[in-house]
């Protein structure tokens, strides 16, 4: 079959002197590979609690719903994954498909996540976790191994624990060659005390606050060349708990664990002692990222580097405050003044551990300007192509301190929200139809963003490619 892209695609192609990089794309495992990688690595055992991956939503619809709170069991995808398109079908689960038909969809180089290997991400049986993900990571080396001029499957690397992490970095890009990593943001632990609560969990996110040092997962990825990028969901957490809708535990789900991992990345100091690394959150947008950085620079002003110290108690003018009780205080309060004290102690403890005072310290950061330039320069942001919120990202007028966000073109091929593979290029360029962004913006957007993420740890990543010489040098 020949494939020739769309009237639109080719008009939006003539008008750019850039590549295409698809940021994040999805490819879909062939499980029956899969599965005899499992059984060679973990033995036939192992791949009997695989199967239950593919068996999961026959098993769920078997529990009764009154136990599936008990249980900590939400509604997960379904019907998650092109049927009547057939051809993007196929084109997903065929690597020698998918790398015919780019040109069609208008994409020059398109790096390809997981599928069913997201699973690798947020599994709690240790052992089936790491056998997967180096099945899964196996796959996706042999797999694409002839496609590699246009085609990057990007690792999963379980996160439970630094050393599993470090032992399958090692596997997957120093020994099997892949040279793009998902890693978890998030990791659900046990809450102390409620092991045996199957939906009793706490949120790990690795960085603030974190059981584990993971210090050395992030030197390893330097060391190695590859740029950590985050794709944890955060369904089944908070508020997306829903029994019976997928929908309600969707939405949103992307930029909650995507704002949970960068949120504790820049507050734990990662980014500041790792000035080197570039750090990808996938598939939230990028207006959750606006937000957050905004938040931050607005908690720095009011709670940083000793401007907390306006709200100590102990900067409280006792004598004018009672004074000022008692020329306008109701007679309800003045008969209560022997008991001043009493009234001035919630939120505003004086006995407070005055070593901790400034939680800005873990983060390395002594000003508003280094913020920005963690944001600007470190932090990047998959943005699906129908997503309008992505012109926020390219809005100095809107941002504070006039930062641009690196949003990052991300197709999400593979998976329901994209109808038609060859829609992506032409839902992306609407907002340069639309007046949002001009294009130097999309070039921004659609190349040079996804260039600098990941060429920061590895200069040569697109040697060898076919749009090795048209990225530009980060």
């Amino acid at each position: 079959m020949n494939y020739v892209r769309s009237d639109k695609v080719a008009e939006i192609k003539n008008r750019l002197d850039h590549p295409v990089i698809d940021g994040d794309g999805h490819l879909l495992e062939y499980q029956p590979l899969v599965r005899d990688f499992v059984v060679e690595i973990a033995g036939e055992e192992v791949a009997q609690r695989f199967d239950t991956l593919s068996t999961g939503g026959r098993l769920a619809r078997q529990v009764p719903l009154d136990k599936r709170r008990e249980l900590g069991m939400t509604r997960f995808a379904w019907w998650g994954i092109p049927t009547r398109n057939t051809l993007d079908r196929a084109t997903a689960m065929l690597p020698g498909l998918m790398h015919k038909r780019l040109d069609e969809l208008g994409l020059d180089f398109a790096l390809l996540y997981p599928t069913y290997g997201l699973t690798v991400t947020a599994m709690d049986d240790t052992e089936l976790r790491c056998a997967i993900a180096r099945a899964y990571n196996r796959y996706y080396a042999e797999a694409y191994a002839e496609y590699s001029d246009r085609l990057a499957p990007v690792a999963a690397i379980p996160m439970f624990t630094p050393d599993e992490a470090i032992a399958e970095l090692d596997h997957a890009v120093g020994e099997l060659g892949l040279k793009a990593v998902m890693l978890s943001g998030v990791v659900p632990r046990p809450v102390p005390g409620a092991e045996g609560v199957r939906g009793a969990k706490w949120m790990d996110t690795l960085a603030h606050d974190s059981d584990y040092d993971y210090d050395p997962v992030w030197q390893h990825c330097l060391d190695l060349g590859v740029s950590p990028t985050f794709h944890a969901s955060g369904q089944g957490v908070g508020s997306r708990v829903s029994r019976t809708s997928y929908v309600y535990n969707h939405i949103g789900n992307f930029a909650w664990a995507g704002e949970a991992a960068c949120r504790s990345i820049f507050l734990g100091g990662v980014a500041r002692r790792f000035p080197e690394l570039r750090f990808g959150f996938l598939e939230g947008g990028v207006a959750w990222a606006a937000n957050l950085y905004s938040d931050i620079l607005g908690h720095y002003e009011k709670r940083g580097a000793g401007a907390v110290t306006h709200y100590d108690p102990k900067q409280l003018d006792r004598s004018l405050l009672e004074s000022l009780v008692k020329e306008h205080a109701p007679r309800s309060f003045v008969d209560r003044f022997d008991r001043l004290d009493e009234a001035l102690l919630m939120l505003s403890d004086p006995e407070e551990d005055r070593t901790a005072l400034d939680e800005f310290a873990e983060s390395g950061v002594a000003n508003a300007g280094e913020i920005r330039d963690v944001f600007e320069d470190q932090f990047f942001f998959g943005c699906e192509a129908d997503d309008p919120m992505n012109a926020i990202a390219f809005d100095r007028e809107k941002i504070p301190q006039g930062a641009r966000m690196n949003a990052i073109f991300a197709s999400d091929i593979g998976h329901w929200d994209v109808p038609d593979f060859r829609g992506v290029l032409p839902e992306a360029w609407e907002l340069v139809e639309d007046g949002h962004l001009n294009e130097r913006d999309f070039r921004a957007f659609t190349c040079d963003n996804a260039a600098a993420l990941l060429q920061a740890t590895n200069p040569d990543f697109f040697k060898g490619t076919a749009v090795e010489g048209a990225v530009p040098k980060v």
